[in-house]
């Protein structure tokens, strides 16, 4: 309620009440803040590990085509069928700006799903492609994790 300075009592009070206003727009957020950062997660992939990777976080402005390790592919979030993927991946790219496929690849997908894709890009003329990795935790270089 408003204060009432030097007006008679019962005087019709002509102040607008904000304060309902900013109790739900405090709410609103506390929702968009809980809900933005599950939006930005993607698709849920294990990324294998290298040592030489740089930080470039997702966003809008790239096209993703995510591979998953029972074989499903999407771009940009969105579950495509295999036969159109180059279709629409080159849908997407007239869309943007920035016309750079970022494969994200889960690190149990099999090869040749991976490499497939590498095929059929370069064949349709892309050729700024980049693969996202996870940084690898204590990089020693190359030849330190002495493998197989």
């Amino acid at each position: 309620m408003g204060m009432q300075v030097g007006e008679k009592k019962g005087a019709m009070n002509s102040e607008i009440n904000i304060t309902p206003l900013a109790d739900v727009m405090l709410v609103l957020l506390i929702i968009v803040m809980l809900i933005a950062p599950l939006l930005q997660k993607g698709v849920d992939v294990t990324l294998p590990e290298a040592s030489n990777t740089s930080d470039k976080p997702e966003n809008d402005a790239q096209t993703v085509l995510a591979v998953t390790a029972d074989g499903r592919f999407y771009i940009d979030q969105v579950q495509v069928a295999e036969r159109e993927l180059l279709n629409q991946v080159q849908s997407t790219l007239e869309r943007k700006f920035e016309k750079i496929v970022l494969i994200k690849a889960d690190q149990d997908a099999q090869y040749s799903n991976v490499m497939s894709i590498l095929d059929r890009l370069q064949r349709a003329g892309i050729e700024d492609i980049g693969l996202i990795t996870e940084r690898k935790v204590g990089s020693g270089g190359i030849g330190a994790g002495g493998g197989e």
